[in-house]
C-alpha cells in the first residue's frame, strides 16, 4: 500500500458565529482508523469542548467515509474511499461535510480532497484485436489499434504504447482533432499467406505511476487469401447403373470437389455443365451445395447409356471452374424373386451318420430372364453340412463332417437363393435338422481316484460319501448305474466292508472300522450306462480310517512283577540330574492321539524328582539331603494328546542308599510325610514313639520271663526246624514243631520274588520260628511284623534253599537294634 500523506491545505476559523472552512487531503484507499487531521486544533478548541458544545458531524454522502473522534478531536477514516467509484473520471475528487457547534452556535464547512494513487493498471476495453489483412496489400498500409484506458488520473494514466518485435509490422501513434493520440499498426513488409497465415503480436500500454503498471492486448493478424486455385474433382469420370424404374429423387452420384483457397474463394457450387446435351438435361438434378446428382425424370428404356457433365465453380470475385463426366447405364428391372421348394427332408439324423449322407433335396427357379433369372443357391450355418448342385436348379443338402448330439442337438440350416439381377433378389428358407442320440459316450468320473475318510468306531450303515459319473448321452444312454467290484483288499472282500447304492453312487459302511486293525483300503466302483451295448468306467476309491483316541498309553518299562512296585536305588551321593530310571510307554493310536507326555502326579517329596515331559527320564531335581527319607515313592502319569486325553500311571519306589541291600524294604506301606514336620506333628511323633518303646519294653520283659521259665534242650536260645534242631553245632530232631508257610514278597532292582516258610513249634517248652528263603535272606523286619504270633518266639532260624544259615543273633541285632 502506498504511503499516505496528509496535508492541511487551508484553515480558516472564525471565533464568532461566522462560518469557517477546513480543508484536508487524503489518499484513496486509506485504511480505517488513520487520522487525517485534528479538527479541534484547527478550530482552536480543546477536545473536551467538542462534547460540551454538542459537536455534530454532518455528511452529505450516504455512507460516511470519515468521522471525528470526540475524545481526541481527530478526523479519522471510517471507510476506505475509492476515488474512481466516488468521482469517476473527474480531475478533482472533493467530499464536503458540515460541522455544527452549539453555545454559541457555529457552522463550519470541511472539504476533504481524495487524492489518486496508481492502483489501476491500463486495460483495453475492446480486448484482443483481430485484423484481416489481404496478402496483396503493399507496405505502408496503416491499421488503427484500440486505445487503452486507465481509471487513474494525471501521471497515473496511460502515457505510452509498445509493440512486440515483428519483421512485417511496426507501431506508430496517430493524432485526433482534440489532440489525443491513438496507436496505429503500419505494414512494413508484404504478407504471404502461403508462407504464414497468421501473425501474433502483443500491444502493451504503460502508465506513468510509481511503480509503473501496464496492460497487454493480443493482436492477431489473419492473412486473407486471394482466389488463385480452381476446384478439383475427386474423379474425372463418375459411372453408375440405375434400374429403369428408378423413382424421381434417386441419388445417382455424390460428386465432390476441393479448393485450397479460403473464404468465398474456396466455397464451391455444383451445376450441370452446358456441355450436357439439352435433351438429357431434364433427367438429372444437381444439388448446388452437396453435389448430389438425383433422378429428375423417367430414364427411358433399358440398356441406354446417359452421358452428362457436372461443373464445380468457386465463389471468388474472379470465379474459377472445372468439370467431371457422368455416365449412367439404365438396366432392366429384376422384379421376380427366386422360389425354393423342399422336396424331401430326413430329420432327425443319427449322430453317427457318415459324411455325405443326404438330408434334404431342394429345387429353385426364377421367372426373370438373362442374369436376373440365373439363381445361385447358398447355405449359411455353422454345422457340418454342405449344399451340392445335383443338376439344373436342383440342390442336395449333405453332411460334411461328424455330428455330435452332445455338442449341438439341433441345427437351423439357412438356404438362400439369389438371382443375378442388379440389385439381386433373394429368398431364404430355414431347414431344422435334429440329431438323434447314439450311445457313443462312456460315463466319466472327474478323477480316476477318489479319497474318502471315515472316523473309526463308526456305526454300520454310516454314509462314507459318494461317487459320481457323468454321461452326456440322452435317455437310457445317459442313465448311469453304479456297482461295487468285489476286489480283495487288505485280505478282505470289499463287499464285506462297504456297499454302493446302484442309482446314486452313495457309499456306506457295512462294519465298524477299527483304526488299529485296519487303517485303510481301496476298492473299485464301476459306472455303467443303460445303452446297448452298455459302456462303463471304473474309479478307484481309497478309503482311509481316521484314528480316534480310544487307546490309553501302555507302560513298557518299568513293569511291576507279581503285583510289586518297581524299585530303583539312588545313592545318597547322587548329584542334581542323576538318572533314576526312564519310563517307556507306547500308544496304539496315531498322530496327536499317540503323542505322549510324562508327568509326576504324586511323590513322597515333590522337590526331589523331576521328569522329562517328552523323554520320560526321571531324574533328581536336587541333591539328596541327609534328612530325606530312605524310601521315596513316585507316581508317573503318561498322558496322550487326544481329545479327550487318556492316561496311564505307574508307581515307582526309590530307595536312597549308598549300597544295594540284600533285601529290599516294602514300599506298599503308607506314603511318607513330605517336607518338614510342624511342631505339633513332631510332638505327636515323640509321644507315639514313647508309647511304642514302652510297649516294646513290656513285651520284651514278658518274653524273657517266659523263656527263663521254659525247659529246653539248650540253655541258650536254640533254634529248631520242623525236621531238625541244633544246639550250638549239633543238629537234633524236634517232633513237637508245627510249621506254617508265610509268603513275603519284596522287590529289588531286578524285581526278584522271595518265598519264606515259617515253622512254629507249639510245645510249651520250645517255641521257635523258622524262615526259609528261596533265593536269599528274608527281610526279617517284614516277617516279624507280619507273622503276628500270639506266643513268644524263643528261637528264629533263617535258611535259604541253598542250605545257607544266617546268623540269628546278627539278624536280630541288625533289624531290631539289639
Amino acid at each position: 500500500m502506498v504511503g499516505w500523506k496528509v496535508a492541511v491545505l487551508c484553515l480558516w476559523v472564525s471565533c464568532s458565529s461566522a462560518a469557517g472552512q477546513l480543508e484536508y487531503s487524503v489518499s484513496e484507499e486509506t485504511e480505517r482508523g488513520v487520522a487525517v487531521g485534528n479538527v479541534a486544533q484547527d478550530l482552536r478548541l480543546s477536545a473536551a469542548a467538542l462534547s460540551l458544545r454538542n459537536f455534530r458531524f454532518l455528511s452529505s454522502h450516504g455512507e460516511p467515509y470519515f468521522g471525528v473522534d470526540l475524545a481526541s478531536g481527530s478526523l479519522v477514516v471510517r471507510e476506505p474511499a475509492d476515488r474512481e467509484q466516488l468521482c469517476g473520471a473527474k480531475a478533482a475528487c472533493v467530499l464536503t461535510y458540515e460541522l455544527v457547534l452549539e453555545d454559541p452556535l457555529e457552522l463550519h464547512k470541511m472539504r476533504i480532497h481524495v487524492l489518486d494513487t496508481n492502483d489501476n493498471s491500463p486495460h483495453f476495453p475492446a480486448g484482443d484485436v483481430q485484423l484481416h489483412i489481404p496478402e496483396f496489400l503493399m507496405p505502408g498500409a496503416r491499421f488503427t489499434l484500440p486505445n487503452a484506458q486507465d481509471a487513474d488520473e494525471g501521471s497515473n494514466g496511460v502515457l505510452s504504447y509498445n509493440l512486440s518485435p515483428s519483421q512485417h509490422f511496426r507501431l506508430d501513434m496517430g493524432s485526433r482533432v482534440d489532440g489525443s493520440e491513438y496507436p496505429e499498426l503500419v505494414l512494413e513488409k508484404a504478407l504471404d499467406r502461403e508462407q504464414r497465415a497468421t501473425h501474433q503480436l502483443v500491444l502493451t500500454a504503460q502508465d506513468g505511476g510509481l511503480p509503473v503498471r501496464s496492460g497487454d492486448a493480443q493482436v492477431t493478424i489473419i492473412v486473407v487469401d486471394t482466389n488463385d486455385n480452381a476446384p478439383v474433382f475427386e474423379r474425372t469420370v463418375y459411372r453408375t447403373k440405375v434400374p429403369e424404374t428408378a423413382p424421381n429423387g434417386t441419388v445417382l452420384f455424390r460428386v465432390q470437389a476441393s479448393d485450397p483457397d479460403e473464404g468465398s474463394n474456396g466455397e464451391i457450387r455444383y451445376f450441370l455443365s452446358n456441355s450436357t446435351q439439352a435433351k438429357l438435361r431434364h433427367y438429372f438434378h444437381v444439388h448446388p451445395r452437396n453435389g448430389e446428382v438425383r433422378v429428375a425424370a423417367s430414364l427411358g428404356p433399358p440398356e441406354m447409356l446417359l452421358e452428362a457433365y457436372v461443373e464445380a465453380r468457386d465463389e471468388g470475385a474472379f470465379s474459377l471452374a472445372s468439370t467431371a463426366k457422368l455416365l449412367v447405364e439404365v438396366t432392366d428391372v429384376n422384379d421376380h424373386a427366386p422360389e425354393v421348394n423342399l422336396l424331401t427332408l430326413s430329420s432327425p439324423v443319427s449322430e453317427d451318420a457318415a459324411a455325405g449322407t443326404v438330408i434334404a433335396l431342394l429345387s429353385v427357379r426364377d421367372e426373370d430372364l438373362g442374369p436376373n433369372g440365373k439363381v445361385i443357391c447358398s447355405m449359411s450355418t455353422g454345422g457340418p453340412f454342405k449344399l451340392k448342385s445335383s443338376f439344373d436348379n436342383y440342390y442336395s443338402l449333405l453332411t460334411d463332417g461328424p455330428l455330435d448330439r452332445e455338442q449341438v442337438s439341433e441345427y437351423q440350416v439357412l438356404i438362400t437363393a439369389s438371382d443375378g439381377g442388379s440389385p439381386p433378389l433373394s429368398t431364404r428358407r430355414t431347414l431344422i435338422v435334429s440329431v438323434a442320440d447314439v450311445n457313443d459316450n462312456t460315463p466319466s468320473f472327474s478323477q480316476p481316484k477318489q479319497e474318502l475318510f471315515v472316523a473309526e468306531n463308526n456305526g454300520p450303515g454310516a454314509s462314507l460319501g459318494r461317487v459320481f459319473a457323468q454321461d452326456p448321452d440322452l435317455g437310457k444312454n445317459g442313465l448311469v448305474f453304479y456297482e461295487l467290484l468285489d476286489v480283495i483288499s487288505e485280505g478282505q472282500a470289499a463287499s464285506s466292508l462297504v456297499a454302493v447304492d446302484s442309482s446314486s453312487g452313495a457309499i456306506s459302511a457295512k462294519i465298524a472300522f477299527d483304526f488299529e486293525q485296519l487303517r485303510g483300503f481301496h476298492f473299485q466302483v464301476e459306472a455303467r450306462d443303460g445303452g446297448l451295448p452298455p459302456r462303463s468306467a471304473t474309479v478307484i476309491v481309497n478309503l482311509f480310517v481316521v484314528d480316534r483316541n480310544d487307546n490309553s498309553p501302555v507302560i513298557l518299562f518299568p513293569l511291576p512283577r507279581n503285583g510289586s512296585v518297581p524299585v530303583e536305588i539312588v545313592p545318597r551321593s547322587a548329584r542334581t540330574g542323576h538318572l533314576v530310571t526312564k519310563v517307556v510307554a507306547e500308544d496304539a493310536d496315531s498322530g496327536s492321539n499317540a503323542w505322549l507326555s510324562y508327568h509326576i502326579s504324586q511323590a513322597s517329596d515333590s522337590s526331589l524328582f523331576r521328569i522329562s515331559a517328552s523323554m520320560g527320564e526321571l531324574r533328581t531335581a536336587r541333591l539328596v539331603l541327609p534328612t530325606d527319607a530312605v524310601k521315596q515313592r513316585v507316581v508317573v502319569v503318561v498322558r496322550d494328546h487326544g481329545d479327550p486325553s487318556l492316561s496311564t500311571s505307574v508307581t515307582l519306589g526309590v530307595l536312597l542308599s549308598n549300597s544295594a541291600p540284600q533285601v529290599l524294604p516294602d514300599f506298599e506301606d503308607a506314603w511318607e510325610i513330605e517336607g518338614h514336620l510342624s511342631a505339633q506333628n513332631l510332638h505327636l511323633i515323640i509321644a507315639l514313639a514313647c508309647v511304642s518303646f514302652l510297649f516294646l519294653g513290656c513285651s520284651l520283659f514278658f518274653v524273657c520271663s517266659k523263656l527263663s521259665q521254659s525247659p529246653g534242650c539248650c540253655p541258650q536260645s536254640c533254634c529248631h526246624s520242623p525236621e531238625e534242631s541244633r544246639c550250638g553245632n549239633k543238629m537234633v530232631s524236634n517232633p513237637c514243631v508245627t510249621s506254617a508257610t508265610i509268603d513275603v514278597t519284596t522287590v529289588e532292582r531286578l524285581s526278584q520274588t522271595y518265598l519264606y516258610r515259617a515253622s512254629l513249634g507249639l510245645g510249651s517248652d520250645n517255641n521257635s520260628l523258622l524262615l526259609r528263603g528261596e533265593y536269599g535272606a528274608a527281610n526279617l523286619r517284614n516277617v516279624a511284623t507280619g507273622v503276628g504270633l500270639s506266643v513268644p518266639i524263643s528261637c528264629i532260624q533263617i535258611r535259604n534253599r541253598k542250605g545257607d544259615h544266617a546268623n540269628v543273633n546278627a539278624m536280630v541285632s541288625k533289624f531290631y537294634g539289639i
